[in-house]
Parts: structure tokens; C-alpha cells; sequence
């Protein structure tokens, strides 16, 4: 139950980021609080500290980027609920494969924003021909931002993929 609630939320929370690029607290907080309970009630004392731990692992993970401008607010509450959800050994995973998934769209938004990858062809062509061509990739283009929401979740979604999610 907490996989298919897992993915009704990342489902969401890609959609708003892409289209508001914004995570809602509406979103995050009230699946935190059922989770917290669902949690509870399903294992005790003992899973509820489990669901914990990933909550602050999954917070921690990210909250240097924040502080340092490079991630959102949301993004560090939606990894901090997906710990919550599913511990910390999958949140790191999670965040393993989100970073691997970001790289893939950092570079895709570097390459096809502001004609980047049209100078690197004439750039690339120009050597060939023996001509060195003066320009190169603008700063603009290298300090391109994306919806990172799309990134975490997924890497939760592969990580899922990855363990087999468990839909009872």
C-alpha cells in the first residue's frame, strides 16, 4: 500500500514541479502525517523510529544543496517523505539514482538551451577544417535550472523498480 501511495505522489509532485515548479506542502505534509501513522500502527515504536530515521536521512541528503542555493525547499521535503515512507537504505539508493538521472538532464538542458550543442557542432567542424572558431558555450546556458522534482522521483521510481514494489 505505501508503494502505490508512494507513486501517487511522486506522480503528482512531478506534475506540479513541471508545470508551477513548486512541490506543495498540501502534497507533502498530509502523506507525511498518514505515513507517520500508517507507520504506527502497522509496526510500533519500531517502525515508526525506522520511518524517521529515512525521514532525516532523506533530509539531510539534500539540505547542503538547499542551503546553497541549488535545490528547493520541496525538493528536500519530497526526499525526506520518500525516506519516511521506505527507510533509509532505499532513500540512499533513491538518491543515488537521482543523481545519475539529474546528471542525464543537466547535460540534455546544458546541450539544448540557447543553440549549445549548434556551437559545439560549428565549433567541432571548424577544427576539422584547420579553423579555430573564438566563442564557446555563454555562462546563461550553464547556470540553466530544471525541475528537479522530476529527478527524485525518478530515482525513487527506479529504486522501486530496482527492490520490486511491493502493491498490497
Amino acid at each position: 500500500m505505501i508503494d502505490i501511495l508512494l507513486i501517487v505522489i511522486l506522480l503528482i509532485c512531478v506534475i506540479t514541479d513541471i508545470k508551477n515548479r513548486k512541490i506543495y506542502n498540501n502534497i507533502i505534509y498530509p502523506a507525511l502525517l498518514f505515513n507517520f501513522i500508517y507507520q504506527f500502527i502497522t509496526g510500533g515504536w519500531t517502525e515508526l523510529g525506522y520511518s524517521f530515521i529515512g525521514f532525516l536521512i532523506g533530509f539531510g541528503l539534500l539540505l547542503i544543496p538547499y542551503m546553497l542555493g541549488g535545490m528547493g525547499a520541496g525538493d528536500v521535503k519530497l526526499l525526506a517523505l520518500i525516506g519516511a515512507m521506505k527507510g533509509g537504505n532505499f532513500v540512499f539508493e533513491s538518491f543515488i539514482y537521482m543523481a545519475l538521472i539529474g546528471a542525464v538532464f543537466a547535460i540534455g538542458v546544458i546541450l539544448f538551451r540557447r543553440g549549445v550543442l549548434k556551437s559545439m557542432l560549428y565549433y567541432i567542424s571548424s577544427l576539422k577544417q584547420g579553423v579555430r572558431l573564438q566563442g564557446g558555450v555563454s555562462r546563461g546556458s550553464l547556470t540553466a535550472t530544471y525541475p528537479y522534482g522530476v529527478a527524485i522521483a525518478g530515482g525513487a521510481f527506479l529504486c522501486l523498480v530496482m527492490q520490486g514494489w511491493n502493491l498490497m
